[in-house]
């Protein structure tokens, strides 16, 4: 599982709530997300999931039957894999657990980081 340090009580408690199988996607796609980088912090902001370093950079939206693994500068991220039609944000729906392709995913949540500024 995740770093309990990196984790928040109040998403863990989101995602107690959800069905075990949208847990088990939510978890997974958490923890894609936390590997991507050790410096992201998560927040739980618009009653979701929201993971940021040096400004906004990803978030986890789950429903009753899939997990959007959201972008909030998709616009700026060349991927296929991303569906949206908004000024921004774009993402990319998760309905089983198989659907998760972690290089993949992990290159779009380092590609999202560093829309935000230069590496320290």
């Amino acid at each position: 599982m995740t770093d309990k340090i990196r984790t928040t009580e109040k998403v863990d408690q989101m995602i107690d709530q959800l069905s075990p199988d949208i847990q088990e996607i939510t978890n997974a796609l958490r923890k894609v997300i936390f590997d991507a980088s050790h410096k992201l912090i998560e927040e739980f902001k618009w009653s979701m999931p929201s993971y940021s370093y040096k400004g906004l950079v990803c978030y986890l939206q789950p429903a009753k039957k899939h997990v959007n693994l959201g972008f909030y500068k998709g616009n700026e991220i060349e991927s296929d894999l991303l569906k949206g039609t908004g000024k921004a944000m774009r993402h990319i729906r998760v309905t089983k657990l198989e659907d998760i392709q972690e290089d993949i995913f992990t290159s779009l949540v380092k590609k999202a980081i560093t829309l935000n500024g230069p590496k320290e």
